[in-house]
């Protein structure tokens, strides 16, 4: 009886190990090559997958997400024999499991060196300046190249980044310097422009306050000139209004005279030629006063003495 419980333990053990070996459970986006007596057979996608047990192998299980590589700083000369340092990054998938698997050995080493020799003779045709300034140029290019080299691979190249560019320590001195002196040259420049801009708006502020004040002052002038003709207008026809005679006019030229002699600075007193017939006017005024007094033959004495003027004396 024992020999044949050992042969049964056996025999399960056996069946066990084949339904392990039968049933192939493959994780979602990734692929398995089934590989029989050695020769490819067939690519297991993701499930359940059942396969000839001690007969069908496992080659290889590849993962089909987007990978992510980053290689480390390569140095690269540039077109004006400068050497730089350049990291990248490469986002590559796997699109083929059979091409990737028996294509290539080692597919991310390829990749590597593809990308070093590619970078070399991109960046070998362009100087210093054109490198730091055009990533997305060189981005391009690479990912071009790599893309068409790596299609027969099974793998495609989706994106290329220069994650830094680190050129010379004193080449790195120099730009700095020359940066400075830019940012110098623009801020005098912003400030020349402002001094500029200030100066051309205060003078034009200075400009319209000068209009504004000789514009006002016309003005006034103007309203002063009126105000001085309407004084005078109405003057005028006052005195016409009143009717005058000329005895009127004698006597109030008169008046004036004293305020026409009165200053220090008056050492010179011209009497008008008309100074006679204003006195005749005034004699023959005080004459018709007395006459309106009662008697015809008084003197001017009569006339009181808080009426009487006294003529201003003339040297």
């Amino acid at each position: 009886m024992e020999p044949i419980i050992i042969v049964l333990i056996i025999l399960v053990v056996l069946v066990f190990i084949a339904l392990i070996k039968t049933i192939q459970v493959i994780p979602q986006a990734s692929a398995a090559i089934v590989e029989r007596f050695g020769r490819y057979t067939r690519t297991l996608n993701a499930g359940l997958n059942i396969v000839v047990p001690f007969i069908d192998t496992i080659r290889n299980r590849i993962d089909l997400r987007e990978q992510v590589v980053p290689f480390p700083p390569q140095p690269v000369i540039t077109q004006d024999n400068l050497v730089v340092n350049i990291d990248t990054v490469i986002y590559y998938q796997v699109t083929d499991a059979r091409a990737a698997t028996y294509e290539v050995a080692s597919y991310i080493q390829a990749i590597e060196q593809l990308t070093v020799t590619t970078l070399r003779n991109i960046i070998g045709g362009m100087d210093l300046e054109r490198t730091l300034t055009s990533r997305e140029e060189i981005n391009a290019a690479l990912r071009g190249v790599l893309d068409e080299a790596t299609g027969k691979w099974g793998i495609r190249v989706n994106r290329v980044e220069l994650k830094a560019i680190e050129p010379p320590t004193s080449i790195q001195d120099s730009m700095e310097k020359q940066m400075r002196a830019d940012r110098d040259k623009r801020a005098a420049i912003l400030q020349a422009e402002g001094v500029r801009q200030s100066e051309i708006l205060r003078a034009e502020g200075e400009k319209q306050s000068q209009i504004l004040r000789a514009e006002g002052e016309a003005k006034a002038a103007a309203l002063r000139a009126e105000g001085e003709a309407q004084a005078v207008r109405t003057v005028f026809e006052a005195i016409h209004a009143g009717d005058p005679d000329q005895k009127l006019l004698s006597y109030q030229y008169l008046q004036m005279l004293p305020k026409i002699a009165e200053g220090d600075a008056n050492k010179l007193w011209i009497v008008p030629s008309e100074i006679g017939d204003a006195l005749k006017g005034l004699s023959g005024a005080m004459g018709n006063f007395g006459a309106m007094g009662g008697n015809g033959n008084s003197a001017p004495a009569n006339v009181p003495a808080q009426e009487r003027r006294e003529k201003p004396s003339i040297d």
